[in-house]
């Protein structure tokens, strides 16, 4: 799992735009917790939010750049041999098919940077015809034919023509013919009709994207007569009209967004214009399903710059669009939500980076309360269920590691923390406490330990310890040291994977040990004991833990016959 789907603003999210709180989907009725962790919630924002916003307004402000292009596109030798292969196709048949390479093939390429994505435009036939032509010269050459996959119409998907797939030299090639496009009101469905390289160019949705490498001529095309100078400005915009092309599909600004974020471009004014714009808003919240804003999401945040797309989300007034939350919430909503998501989202990708590697590998609510992390991944945007029931999973053991910390850092709170393992049939060691304790919290997240403890070290200020005379570089060392140190001290305690540890005893083995003849909440209690023993007893045996269980079975039977006479 990727940062994208672990950071505290995902669920600390609360107040639903009034403008969208009827297009939200409707899942089965539910209150709201406010955040992972609903016991804690005002702990969330204490952390102090002047040491994370240096980026503040920064999308808005970013200034032009410009960006080294290359003046011609360089062909791997595989590209050589694939558009040789196609060249030889269109000879042998006669078919005076003009073949392009579109979007961002082109792009990349320009840039000095690889891609194996490579779509090809056709002016005279559609793509299942062409690959079809590809096999009978295969079958004139003598060589094997290939299958042919075809992707039907789905305007849903922004498929509105079929496209044809092929495996040529060991690579999958797209072949689509060129088309124009035209919307109705209230659609995002356009009608498509076999165009020109023009037209299919200018119904594309950046500039920078409208660009084709015609196999051909092997010449870059710039047929909106602006792809070439946007990419050298490091440039964002549309080839038509901002607004137009945003009410004809509204999916198109976020990924204005994604690309603005990925290449550090900046976006254009009258594109930032038409993207604010109240009805491009209200068309992306009701026309675009959540699947595919979460999708954008996802390639937004698994991306290089994933602070700089939410900037531009928040600037541009999307962030309770794209966010959509719930109509009933517990506790009331703060302020600036979109600020404070973006401000968390910068500190975690300070501090990571900081760390110098990847903390991001791999609840306590009742059943009529859902925190908001849930309800945004589930129903917002639509990802996978697990990946939210694992991140409020990941928010509870936050809280723990805050505990913990204390306990690695101080032994502030050990007799605190013993207490709570310690019941009359188990008293564990006083210098054994933190290694029963870290581990019993590594058991229940598993691998996503070292994401639950950078979220800790990150949001909690007792852990944090965030002090007004520190400045912003001083709070990060720290954090960054406190991470450091917490995760030697549970490698040095050799808790790394104890998820993995079996219990020496099953369910059936304690009740005979116990001399009782069915299950229930007994055998259950005596499981979590034993699961401690072997935490305090790493090197214990069966026969060493069924001996201890005896033993307190019988001190415990002692005790109460001393009491109750």
């Amino acid at each position: 799992m990727s940062l994208r789907l672990l950071l505290p603003p995902r669920g600390s999210l609360r107040l639903l735009s009034p403008l969208h709180r009827h297009q939200t989907p409707r899942p089965p009725p539910f209150r709201t917790t406010a955040t992972g962790v609903p016991q804690r919630a005002s702990s969330f924002f204490s952390i102090p939010i002047r040491a994370f916003t240096s980026i503040s307004g920064m999308a808005a402000g970013t200034q032009q750049q410009t960006v080294e292009v290359r003046e011609s596109v360089e062909l791997t030798e595989e590209e050589e041999r694939i558009f040789a292969r196609l060249l030889d196709v269109v000879r042998h048949f006669g078919l005076g098919t003009q073949l392009r390479v579109a979007g961002g093939w082109v792009r990349d390429k320009l840039l000095g940077k690889g891609s194996a994505d490579i779509d090809i435009a056709l002016d005279n036939m559609t793509g299942q015809n062409f690959c079809e032509r590809v096999n009978e010269y295969s079958k004139f050459m003598g060589e094997e034919q290939k299958g042919i996959g075809v992707i039907q119409c789905n305007p849903d998907q922004s498929k509105h023509l079929e496209t044809a797939r092929m495996l040529i030299y060991g690579i999958w090639i797209d072949f689509v013919n060129l088309r124009s496009e035209k919307y109705a009101e209230n659609s995002r469905i356009p009608t498509v009709e076999i165009g020109t390289a023009k037209e299919d160019a200018l119904r594309r949705d950046l500039t920078i994207n409208s660009l084709f490498f015609n196999i051909n001529t092997k010449s870059v095309e710039d047929l909106t007569g602006r792809g070439l100078e946007d990419l050298k400005k490091g440039l964002i915009d549309t080839p038509l009209p901002a607004k137009s092309t945003f009410l004809d599909d509204p999916l198109r600004v976020l990924r204005a967004i994604r690309f603005a974020a990925r290449f550090s471009f900046t976006l254009a004014e009258d594109l930032k214009e038409a993207a604010s714009d109240e009805k491009v808003k209200s068309e992306l919240g009701s026309k675009i399903s959540r699947e595919r804003i979460g999708h954008e999401v996802d390639l937004m945040m698994s991306d290089k710059h994933p602070v700089n797309a939410l900037c531009h989300i928040r600037d541009l007034g999307l962030f309770y669009v794209v966010f959509a939350f719930p109509e009933k919430l517990e506790p009331p909503a703060l302020d600036k939500h979109d600020w404070l998501c973006v401000s968390h989202l910068e500190a975690a990708w300070n501090l990571a980076h900081s760390i110098g590697r990847s903390v991001f590998s791999g609840g306590s609510d009742s059943k009529s309360q859902v925190p908001v992390v849930s309800y945004i991944i589930r129903y917002s945007l639509k990802l996978k269920a697990s990946d939210a029931d694992t991140i409020v999973n990941i928010h509870v053991a936050s809280e723990k590691f805050a505990e913990l910390i204390l306990l690695l850092e101080s032994n502030e709170n050990l007799e605190t923390v013993k207490e709570k393992l310690d019941d009359e049939y188990l008293e564990i060691p006083t210098d054994l406490v933190k290694r029963v304790f870290a581990g019993l919290i590594l058991r229940e997240i598993k691998g996503f330990w070292r994401v639950a403890l950078f979220i800790s070290t990150l949001v909690y200020p007792e852990v944090g310890n965030a002090s007004d005379s520190l400045g912003k570089q001083d709070e990060l060392d720290k954090m960054k040291e406190r991470y450091i140190s917490v995760e030697r001290s549970i490698t040095e305690l050799d808790l790394d994977g104890v998820w993995k540890m079996k219990p020496l005893l099953d369910g059936k083995a304690i009740m005979g040990v116990m001399q009782v003849k069915s299950g229930g909440p007994l055998i259950g209690k005596w499981q979590q004991r034993l699961v401690k023993w072997q935490l305090a007893h790493p090197q214990g045996t069966m026969e060493e833990c069924m001996e201890w269980m005896k033993q307190s079975e019988q001190q415990s039977k002692r005790q109460k016959i001393e009491c109750s006479t």
